[in-house]
């Protein structure tokens, strides 16, 4: 019987209450069906909200729930519910039809109330609408009073018969029709296919209630696992929403929880761990909150919500785009929707198709009898379409739906349906369709045509006639509705057992099974990868592999060797891989599988670097086809000893993996039982050949039920036997392959992947395996307590469990699996003993000849640590050096680490033989070092897996090195200890600069002695020298008299006029610090007179030094000698700018107010405006309000803060005072106060937020950033007005200037104080002060550390990444030249306010890192004489090392800063330097490799200037003031301004030739980060030398390589080629190919070697020649510079006329300004400078011309315009005349001969023959055509004589 149960349910109240629970009244039949038990619970399914009564009467309703049942078979159970009304609420029976009358007193009670009553249709099959009518039928039976007796009606429901799936659809009636005896008519269609699942409409409501995107989002939460719960107030909503699901995941079967309306009551199943797909009401949403790992599809919002922690891998990208298209394609939602819904399963069929196409090739058939055994290769899959990297597809090929799915549709004997047809015909069709939507969509519709026709085999008899309740008036009057009656069980029963006997007589209905083999459709083709390209390795590739095999097996070794890089590189390629394995297996057949130890080496090397590439799956099945060549090739060792090359190919995950073997046994199997019955066919064999496993497997269960049982029983034990034997010769496979070839260590204890110590190197063999397995094993594959057992018992229990997996689900009986078992254990064991001889044997072999290791070139005093160990230098992310841009492999190289007291030092050559004559260098300072990480590395030679070490420099270099196996591990560890002994000394006396040439042993005593000595001595001498300097000072003053300050130029003392200096060049000595402080009385003073502070505070006109009451009263300024005993602030020089006006017992209590005690002081001043620039530190938190406490407000009563509040109030007004602005007439309107009609419109506060108001940029204003302008009150920082001043955004200049001189006209404040936002919070500002306060953030220390960090990996990657990122894009997003760009940013801001006369406070957190960086950026721009060599050297001096940057603990240079780590403060300073000298070269003396070597030694510790933190602690350490004079060894310069200087003598290098400074220019660089560009310092490696930044090693290296290259005879019978081949990253193209200058100049030096002369200097020679140039006009200098200088000389302000000032604050640039300047008024345009530099090619053109030029082969004559460039030893050609771009270029070196020509076909008309020429080159012969034979005859002229001077 079909039908199951008619029930009828209704509500059983508990007393007292409203709420209640379901009541069976009746079920019929009484006792279960036989296959249909009747389901528990039902009751809550047919109210899912809960059994309540209802105030009014509700609409009846119908809905299906799906029930699962033990054996996952579902129930549908059709649910129709109308409602009854009771008179009393309070007391119900238990039977609905009796009622008593019972009312609570004192309650109002409804009249009536109405409670549930439902009909419930329980079915194995799914008709919704045949069971909507049948139970309103029953119920407009009972409502209408019809004459049909309702026990009738039910009795013909349940006897009724439906027809079979796919059965007989004939016109008879009786077949397709049912009626209940109500004059009713119902036609049912059952599907033709019941496999294909039968959907309605109902795809179509849920892409219309959800959207594409939606619905696609949970199709693939369902395919991969994740819990769906769908939402909705409509029952039967939910239904059809779940149905719809399932209907497009065919084929795939949901088998995890589905409930499509889950009761109320058994909410608590959403919180089960597993995957689901439930529906649940509306009414229950606040209960769904919680779940945090549900998707939540509300159908009646059309939302799908998917939590934070839930990820849901999407299909692949071109499916997930053509699938949307294919989607977005169907119509007919609205008037077809049973159509559309067709259509829309039909896309996700054909997406199956794409997805799963080809899926029965990857079939492997184990057992064919007595059941098929089927398992599919998933590795094989995801290789062959090439998504192994496809998350969607890994989970879903995991999933319990496509295991369903294989077992289910692997059997290759079975009935087929619509996916079959289309996996076996439509596949190709699919693929060659895919790209054009329209031919999809014409395809979906024919699928969609079959869907449809499935579900409606007959369409046009589709129609009912059922009994609707009538409408009548009193429909719905409660009097005129009778109870809904009991009905008569015997009656009913007696209908069930006439049907019964009736259907006992009647013959049976067999659906005929049309069982056919299935078809398993076109094999899967090419790989083809994401972007749709074939994978595939060049001819040339292969044929190197082979030709490298063949010679290895010819014994040709000297061939194969210079093969092996190029095979090793072309073994990168699977299809090279796959020739490898063919052509050995090619020589194993030919029993040529026994080598020598050479061959082995080889073929071993090349075996490890195939399977270094194959991942763990080997989906590409390389490991596979090894697994037989590796168990046959060998050596033989000794007597009866052979060596296999499994025992050298074990390092590698694959062997690990338990998949990969069981894939490996499983196609092993289906060979064997394809064999098997191959064989018993006998006869056929020839046909059956043809056949594959599965054709075979298909045959065979189609003859199954033929056989006889003998038969049967025999093919069986057969299959069984061949899997048994199978098992055992795995068993011995996988021992081979895991156990390594030293038992007596346990390798999976040893992690570390290195060998034992003894074992030396004598082969590539003979360390292979004695490293770690345990990397690749994890619990998952046997090795839980690896750590308790040995090798032997970790193997056996691996290869036990492999073997209970594959015998269990291949059928071994157990007495096989028992024998088995027995039989690991001495497997292994025997394998053990064989391993034992061969490892003994194999240490016998000798040693490999290793390449001769390098020495190093030392600096003097430079001393080893520890001698050369073995290394291999790995290459790293930086692809230059591996060859892989072009040019030749350098890396990886084989040579020796070096550690000396100064640096690291890697020398070696490439491993490549065809490069193996270079040298390979690569170091940097170990002071450099900024991280040190162990690494494991698996060489591409040989594979084994070494130690190793990254070491990673702040001078941008990476050390990425691997332990050679002679190496011991502790002495690896011993070279790590020295390292970090080295690297954070215990104090800065240990660091190179202090040791250089003393040895180890002294350096230790040094350190000792030297530290106590500066404790012990520092507090009594420093007091009493200082005392007996103030007798110096006074004597001191008297000297100095200046002029006044008003008419004191910029310029006017020079530095060798220095009167503040007691003596001039006074020799120093290198003195301890109680030397220094003895010898005090005479020194200590003149020498803090003579520092840089003070040198530059003469040549700026600033202060008098004096401490007396009569101070000149004309000087505005003073140096002040209060902190000459350092005890104000220690990280302050002695001698400090202070206002003449301020006592020094003023300047200690103000300075309490600043952090680190780092008052205001004035460090410069500008000699136009006079304003003065000044740096302090920013304010403590409790001085901050007071700084700004209005003087008017009251008190009670004066305070200590008050009184200093008023004392930084005068100090402030002292300087204001100084200015000459501050007494003009002009009248005061601070920046404040300022108002702006057309800038105004923003009332309110704004953020700007840019490190600095700036224009122009949109980008800058996001929240992240790191300034903003804040307005709150009058002027807590700022008006909104200023806001809008200082970052307009509506500026019509070029360079982001305001649109009106309104800024910094006349309304301007005297003073601003540039603060840190953080620390001016809650200040409130008088309104009559004269100075304002602009407010920043600063990117804190952390921020620079960590940007500088990924700056470093930008720049020197670790490992080479996939995807291939510009720089720009890496250092975009390191957020590093965000950084610059905010410092730039500021420092131009105070240029631009200094340049218009007020004054700038920059004070900036603790006043030694951003605050240094922005006043000597100023004073960069500013002043032209910071950028000569002295004045950049007194800027660094003054700013500082004078003004205490600290140089130590920002370098982390020793053990007490190492946890700080390194922050480039001092760096990106000299980045910003680089950025400007790119703008502006011709402002600068010095080159940018000046820059370079100051950030190259300024970490490198060679030299003790840019140690330590202050002058105070150079003068602890008595290092402040060393004798200059001293000269023990003259090799070692203790100060980098020495060494430069010297240099400077011998070289140019540091010379800028281009320099031509203009008089007074203020420089402002364009600073958005569109303009900086990368510094090559970062990026720039020379591996032929290693850092050039210790010039005297560089020298010397040259020198021994130009030594070398010099032959002990001269050859003169060959011309030696003068061409040298410039490799990237390799030589230094400085050098190899210098500029003009120093060409000329070192030809200059040669000649004058040659004749003997003395040699120039060479600042002598250009000193002569830009004299001349002055005397001669005609000659221009520039002549010499470079001719290629791309830059041009700006002038980046927009100048005013009213105000006769310069351009505003606005910085920004949206573009840069063209190549030709715009003139400013009252300068001298720069354009005409640099008009003559344009690169064009006029210089190089000797001869020039339109001749015609025939094209390759089938291309026509053309006209072109020819170039023939004597220079260049060349003829190029453009489309015309002004075209710059060259179409093309004939090299002069390749032409053989100018010959005469004749005119070939399509040649130019009415041209004479003699017009003709041909040019034949080595590659081809050109053809041209002059105008004229005169013109011919010119060009060949031409030509000819350029080949004759060549």
């Amino acid at each position: 019987m079909v039908w199951s149960l008619a029930i009828f349910v209704t509500l059983s109240l508990s007393p007292g209450g409203s709420e209640g629970q379901g009541h069976i009244l009746q079920r019929f039949p009484e006792k279960d069906w036989e296959d249909n038990p009747f389901p528990q619970g039902i009751e809550l399914f047919c109210q899912p909200n809960g059994w309540q009564l209802v105030p009014e009467r509700e609409r009846p309703s119908f809905f299906v729930s799906v029930l699962t049942d033990i054996n996952s078979e579902r129930h549908y159970c059709a649910c129709f519910t109308f409602w009854e009304g009771l008179d009393n609420p309070q007391v119900q029976k238990a039977e609905a039809s009796e009622v008593d009358e019972d009312e609570v007193p004192g309650l109002v009670q409804p009249t009536q109330v109405f409670a549930p009553k439902s009909l419930v249709l329980v079915s194995r099959l799914d008709h919704t609408e045949v069971f909507r009518n049948c139970l309103g039928l029953i119920y407009a039976v009972h409502v209408d009073s019809l004459s049909v007796p309702l026990e009738t009606v039910i009795g013909n429901l349940l006897t009724c018969v439906i027809p079979v799936a796919g059965g007989s659809q004939t016109s008879d009636g009786e077949m397709r029709t049912i009626t209940l005896g109500a004059g009713d008519r119902q036609v049912i269609q059952t599907p033709i296919n019941d496999t294909l699942p039968v959907s309605g409409s109902s795809v179509a409501h849920l892409f219309r209630q959800l959207g594409i995107v939606n619905v696609l989002y949970l199709f693939c939460a369902a395919l991969t696992e994740h819990k769906i719960l769908f939402l909705s107030s409509s029952y039967q909503r939910l239904t059809d929403a779940c149905r719809a699901l399932l209907a497009i995941m065919f084929p795939l079967k949901y088998s995890f929880t589905y409930v499509p309306i889950l009761p109320g009551k058994l909410l608590e199943v959403l919180s089960t761990p597993t995957p689901f797909i439930i529906g649940v009401n509306s009414f229950f949403r606040s209960e769904t909150q919680e779940l945090l790992d549900v998707i939540i599809a509300d159908l009646d919002g059309g939302t799908v919500t998917i939590p934070e922690c839930v990820h849901i891998s999407l299909l692949p990208d071109p499916l997930l785009q053509q699938t949307q298209t294919a989607l977005s394609m169907v119509s007919g939602f609205l008037s077809f929707p049973r159509l559309a819904d067709k259509e829309i399963r039909a896309v996700f069929l054909w997406l199956f198709g794409q997805l799963f196409h080809g899926y029965r090739w990857c079939l492997h058939i184990i057992r064919i009898h007595p059941e098929p055994v089927i398992r599919f290769h998933k590795a094989a899959f995801l290789g062959q379409r090439a998504l192994t990297e496809d998350d969607f597809l890994m989970k879903v090929l995991d999933g319990m739906a496509f295991a369903g799915f294989i077992s289910e549709r692997g059997p290759p004997y079975r009935l087929t349906d619509l996916f079959d047809d289309l996996m076996a015909n439509q596949v190709e069709r699919i693929r060659q369709e895919e790209c054009s939507p329209h031919k999809v969509m014409n395809h979906i519709k024919e699928l969609a045509e079959q869907l449809f026709k499935n579900e409606n085999p007959y369409p046009a008899v589709a129609m009912h006639k059922v009994q609707r309740p009538a409408e009548s008036p009193g429909h719905n009057d409660p009097k005129n509705l009778a109870i809904f009656p009991l009905l008569d069980d015997v009656t009913v029963q007696l209908f069930i057992d006439h049907a019964a006997a009736k259907l006992q007589t009647a013959p049976p209905v067999v659906k005929a099974e049309l069982k056919g083999m299935v078809p398993s459709g076109p094999p899967l083709g090419d790989i083809v990868d994401r972007h749709g390209h074939v994978l595939a390795n060049s001819a040339r590739r292969l044929e190197v592999v082979r030709n490298c095999i063949t010679y290895i097996f010819d014994n040709k070794m000297l061939e194969a060797k210079k093969l092996m890089p190029a095979v090793l590189r072309a073994l990168k390629g699977r299809a090279a891989r796959v020739c490898l394995t063919q052509e050995l297996n090619q020589h194993v057949l030919q029993n040529r599988a026994v080598l020598d130890d050479q061959q082995f080496d080889y073929i071993v090397r090349m075996m490890n670097c195939t399977l270094q590439d194959c991942s763990h799956m080997d989906e590409h099945g390389i490991a596979a086809i090894l697994l037989p060549l590796v168990t046959a090739f060998c050596r033989k060792l000794g007597a009866g000893i052979t060596q296999f090359a499994y025992s050298c190919v074990q390092e590698h995950m694959v062997w690990t993996n338990m998949q990969f073997w069981e894939a490996m046994f499983y196609s092993d199997v289906q060979n064997h039982i394809r064999a098997l019955y191959l064989e018993a066919d006998g006869g056929e064999q020839s046909t059956a050949e043809q056949l594959g496993a599965l054709e075979l497997a298909s045959e065979q269960s189609r003859l199954w039920p033929t056989l006889s049982k003998e038969q049967q029983s025999e093919r069986v034990q057969k299959e069984e036997s061949t899997v048994f034997s199978q098992a055992i010769h795995y068993a011995n496979r996988m021992s081979y392959l895991l156990l390594p070839l030293d038992t007596s260590k346990n390798r999976l204890l040893n992690r570390s992947g290195i060998g034992d110590v003894e074992s030396v190197s004598n082969s590539y063999v003979t360390n292979s395996i004695a490293g770690s397995m345990a990397e690749s094993y994890d619990t998952e594959s046997g090795f839980e307590d690896a750590e308790s057992s040995d090798v032997a018992n970790s193997v056996v229990r691996f290869i036990n469990r492999f073997v209970d997996k594959v015998c269990n689900e291949s059928g071994v009986t157990n007495e096989h699996l028992k024998a088995l078992h027995t039989m690991i254990p001495d497997i292994v064991q025997m394998h053990i003993e064989t391993l034992d001889a061969v490892h003994r044997e194999s240490k016998r072999l000798p040693p490999i000849q290793k390449p001769k290791l390098l020495r190093p070139i030392l600096l003097a005093g430079e001393e080893l640590v520890m001698d050369g160990m073995r290394v291999h230098l790995i290459s790293d992310g930086r692809e230059e050096a591996t060859g892989a841009l072009g040019g030749p492999p350098l890396l990886p190289a084989e040579g020796a680490i070096f550690l000396t007291t100064y640096r690291l030092i890697f020398k070696g050559t490439p491993n490549d033989p065809l490069v193996g004559e270079q040298v390979v260098t690569r170091s940097f300072p170990i002071a450099s070092l900024t991280k040190e990480k162990r690494i494991s590395v698996s060489l591409s030679m040989d594979q084994f897996i070494q130690e190793g070490l990254q070491l990673r420099s702040c001078t941008f270099q990476l050390l990425k090195i691997a332990f050679d196996e002679e190496v011991a591990s502790d002495l690896a560890e011993v070279f790590r200890k020295h390292m970090h002994k080295l690297r954070y000394p215990q104090h800065v006396q240990g660091t190179f600069a202090f040791t250089v040439g003393q040895s180890g042993k002294t350096l230790v005593e040094h350190k000792t002695k030297d530290k106590n000595q500066s404790i012990k001595t520092l507090s009594k001498n420093l007091v009493k020298s200082a005392k007996r300097t103030i007798g110096r000072q006074y004597a001191t003053r008297k000297k100095y008299s200046p002029p006044t300050w008003e008419n004191r130029s910029s310029l006017q003392s020079e530095l060798d006029e220095d009167e503040l200096s007691v003596t001039e060049e006074l020799d120093q000595g290198s003195l301890t610090l109680s030397s220094t402080i003895r010898s005090s009385d005479r020194q200590t003073m003149s020498n803090v007179v003579e520092r840089a502070c003070c040198r530059d505070y003469q040549r700026l006109g600033l202060g008098t030094l004096s401490n007396s009451l009569t101070r000149s009263k004309n000087e505005p300024f003073r140096i002040s000698t209060v902190n000459r005993m350092y005890t104000v602030c220690r990280s302050y020089p002695g001698l400090l700018i202070v206002p003449q006006s301020i006592p020094d017992s003023t300047i200690q209590r103000i300075s309490r107010c600043y952090r680190q005690n780092r008052f205001p002081v004035v460090c410069w001043r500008n000699s136009r405006t006079k304003a003065v620039l000044l740096r302090s530190a920013g304010l403590h938190a409790k001085g901050v309000v007071g700084f700004f406490k209005s003087p008017n407000a009251p008190s009670a009563g004066p305070s200590q803060a008050d009184s200093t509040s008023l004392e930084q109030e005068k100090y402030m007004q002292a300087i204001i005072s100084s200015m000459p602005s501050y007494c003009e007439p002009s009248g005061r309107n601070t920046l404040g106060g300022f108002t702006s009609t057309h800038m105004s419109t923003s009332g309110r506060t704004r953020t700007y937020t840019s490190g600095f108001p700036l224009a122009g940029n949109s980008r800058l204003l996001a929240p992240k950033n790191w300034g903003s302008i804040r307005g709150s009150g009058r002027l807590s920082a700022y008006n909104p007005e200023v806001g809008n001043r200082l970052s307009s955004k509506e500026s019509p200049q070029p360079n982001g200037g305001p649109s009106e001189a309104l800024f910094l006209r006349q309304q301007r404040a005297y003073l601003y104080i540039i603060g840190d936002k953080t620390q001016l919070k809650g200040g409130k500002q008088d309104s009559f002060q004269q100075w304002e306060v602009v407010p920043i953030e600063v990117c804190d220390v952390r921020q620079v550390k960590n940007s500088f960090k990924k700056l470093m990996k930008a720049c020197v990657p670790s490992s080479a990444t996939s995807e291939p990122k510009t720089y720009g894009c890496i250092l975009f997003l390191c957020v590093y030249p965000d950084s610059l760009h905010r410092v730039l940013q500021v420092s131009v801001l105070v240029v631009e306010l200094l340049d218009t006369g007020s004054s700038v406070m920059v004070s900036l957190e603790d006043g030694w890192d951003v605050t240094t960086q922005v006043v000597s950026l100023v004073q960069l721009l500013s002043d032209p004489y910071y950028r000569t060599f002295d004045g950049f050297r007194l800027l660094v001096e003054k700013e500082w090392l004078s003004f205490g940057h600290r140089f130590s603990h920002r370098g982390a240079q020793t053990l007490a800063s190492q946890s700080s780590g390194f922050t480039p403060v001092f760096l990106q300073f000299l980045d910003c330097v680089h950025q400007i000298h790119l703008q502006f070269p011709m402002e600068f003396e010095f080159s940018q490799y000046y820059l370079k070597f100051l950030a190259y030694h300024y970490v490198s510790n060679r030299f003790r200037t840019f140690l330590l933190d202050s002058d105070y602690e150079r003068i602890e350490l008595g290092v402040l003031y060393e004798e200059k004079g001293e000269r023990k060894n003259p090799q070692v310069c203790k100060s980098v301004w020495d060494y430069i200087d010297r240099l400077n003598k011998k070289t140019p290098i540091f010379f800028n030739y281009m320099f031509s400074p203009e008089d007074e220019e203020v420089l402002r660089p364009y600073s958005f980060i569109s303009n900086l560009k990368v510094w090559d310092f970062y990026i720039e490696e020379t591996l032929s030398e290693g850092p050039s930044y210790d010039w005297e090693l560089v020298q010397r290296g040259r020198q021994e390589r130009l030594a070398e290259e010099v032959p002990d005879k001269p050859d003169t019978t060959t011309p030696k080629s003068q061409r040298h081949i410039v490799w990237p990253c390799y030589d230094s193209r400085s050098r190899v190919v210098p500029d003009a200058i120093t060409k000329l100049l070192q030809d200059l030096q040669s000649l004058e070697a040659e004749l003997g002369l003395p040699p120039e200097k060479w600042k002598d020679t250009w000193d002569k020649i830009k004299a001349n140039q002055r005397v001669e006009p005609s000659f221009n200098s520039s002549l010499l510079m470079s001719s290629n200088l791309s830059h041009q000389r700006r002038s980046q302000g927009v100048y005013l006329p009213e105000s006769g000032v310069g351009s505003s604050i606005n910085l920004a640039m949206d573009r840069e300004i063209s190549t030709t300047s715009t003139p400013v008024a009252g300068r001298p345009s720069t354009s005409t400078l640099y008009s003559q530099f344009q690169s064009t090619e006029s210089e190089n053109r000797s001869f020039e011309g339109i001749l015609f030029k025939k094209g390759a082969l089938l291309k026509p004559w053309k006209p072109r315009w020819f170039v023939l460039d004597k220079t260049k030893h060349q003829l190029r050609y453009y489309e015309t005349r002004q075209d710059k771009e060259c179409k093309g270029v004939i090299e002069l070196a390749e032409v053989e001969s100018v010959i005469p020509g004749t005119p070939t076909m399509g040649a130019p008309k009415n041209i004479e023959e003699k017009a003709f020429f041909d040019l034949k080159t080595t590659k081809r012969v050109y053809n041209f055509c002059a105008q004229d034979s005169p013109n011919a005859q010119l060009w060949m002229d031409s030509i000819q004589s350029c080949l004759s001077d060549a």
